[in-house]
């Protein structure tokens, strides 16, 4: 009696624990948290960050500089799959996230950080590679600004804050 009993808390504990962790993993193959808005970074369980420097993904855009308003395309470049991300315009001044997108890909949803949009995480696990966006800058002067994208390759592999070049805002006379 003594050893079905224990067999049967064995089983139920696993089960607990499985389930657990499933919801748990679930939670995040519909896109980063909010608490990921600051640092960028997944809050998956035993994560490994890897260097930003070993990265293979990009972000591009094709424009140097912007106005108040402008409407910016970003584009990010992969040469290996990848599940998860989170997508960021931030000030070179303060690092603060700065503008909202208008454009997402599929397989993607807005985020609300500090303001309707202004972040765009994955809202699905599918594998993806190249991903077009576009970028509005607010109405008001903010400065220069990098894109920032945090990468998870796996549950446990993941890259954070991969920068772009600095697109400069115009000086208005």
């Amino acid at each position: 009696m003594e050893k079905n009993r224990k067999a049967h808390v064995a089983i139920v504990g696993w089960a607990c624990t499985t389930l657990c962790l499933v919801s748990y993993t679930a939670a995040f193959s519909h896109g980063a948290s909010l608490s990921a808005c600051t640092d960028m970074t997944p809050k998956h369980l035993r994560a490994q960050l890897h260097s930003p420097s070993n990265n293979y993904v990009t972000v591009h855009t094709n424009m140097s500089v912007f106005l108040p308003g402008d409407k910016v395309p970003v584009t990010v470049r992969s040469t290996r799959d990848f599940m998860g991300f989170l997508l960021q315009a931030r000030k070179v001044s303060n690092d603060e996230i700065a503008g909202t997108f208008v454009f997402i890909p599929p397989g993607s949803k807005l985020l609300t950080c500090f303001e309707d949009g202004d972040a765009v995480t994955h809202s699905d696990k599918s594998l993806k590679r190249n991903l077009s966006f576009v970028w509005k800058a607010p109405d008001q002067p903010i400065g220069d600004i990098k894109f920032f994208i945090s990468v998870v390759q796996s549950y446990f592999v993941y890259w954070t804050k991969i920068e772009s070049a600095l697109v400069a805002q115009r000086g208005q006379n």
